[in-house]
């Protein structure tokens, strides 16, 4: 990770909203032999009495499933938009370009679930992501048993305890106030992905350059 402190969001509950607004994350993790293993997966985010939870579901005997029931540690990565930041937009443009984008470090323990288990999270994600309309006809109390009876062997659930969370919140907070601007202009006459990441730096622009002090002058990085 770019582990440098003025990327860094030090607002737990702004990591965790992160993580909610971009649950389809990538798993990571090893096999015996050392093969690294990964997938995609939309994960939902519990705030536990015991910790931080996550939980999913995947497809049974996969390389990712076999590797994770082997070896528990894993690495979920939750990523947004991101963008390439031009040096020509800096007051000084002679030093290199670079990337501005977001993301979150949960490292932890999975561990796989039993039939009811899944049962309930297959409830409960289709509900949160048809934001809980019970009468959608993907919710999972309204599928029908003949396709749920040919689903559910197929697939397991998981949860991951978070035992460590990490975060990068790469957004030019390096750079003096100007060129800030300069790439926030250019940032938002592009794309959707540019003004995803124009909109993150305003957000942020009046908590690094308060009106009354000097501008932020940091190292670069």
């Amino acid at each position: 990770m770019y582990n440098l402190p003025y990327f860094k969001d030090t607002d737990p509950e702004s990591v965790l909203q992160f993580m909610r607004a971009h649950p389809f994350a990538t798993i990571t993790g090893c096999a015996e032999d050392g093969t690294p293993v990964a997938t995609q997966i939309p994960l939902l985010l519990e705030e536990r009495a015991d910790g931080l939870f996550l939980s999913g579901h995947m497809m049974r005997q996969t390389d990712h499933h076999k590797a994770f029931e082997k070896n528990p540690n894993v690495l979920c990565l939750f990523t947004s938009p991101h963008t390439y930041v031009s040096a020509t937009w800096y007051t000084n443009p002679y030093q290199g370009s670079t990337w501005n984008y977001m993301t979150v470090h949960a490292r932890g323990t999975i561990s796989f679930l039993g039939e009811q288990a899944l049962a309930d999270l297959l409830r409960k994600l289709s509900l949160h992501f048809e934001n809980n309309n019970t009468e959608a006809t993907t919710a999972f109390d309204n599928l029908p048993e003949s396709y749920t009876s040919r689903l559910m062997p197929a697939i397991v659930a998981f949860e991951v305890k978070v035992e460590h969370l990490d975060n990068v919140f790469k957004l030019s907070q390096n750079r003096d106030h100007e060129s800030f601007r300069r790439i926030i202009r250019h940032l938002e006459a592009g794309g959707d992905s540019q003004k995803f990441i124009a909109e993150e730096m305003r957000k942020r622009e009046s908590v690094l350059y308060p009106p009354a002090t000097t501008e932020k002058q940091e190292p670069v990085g």
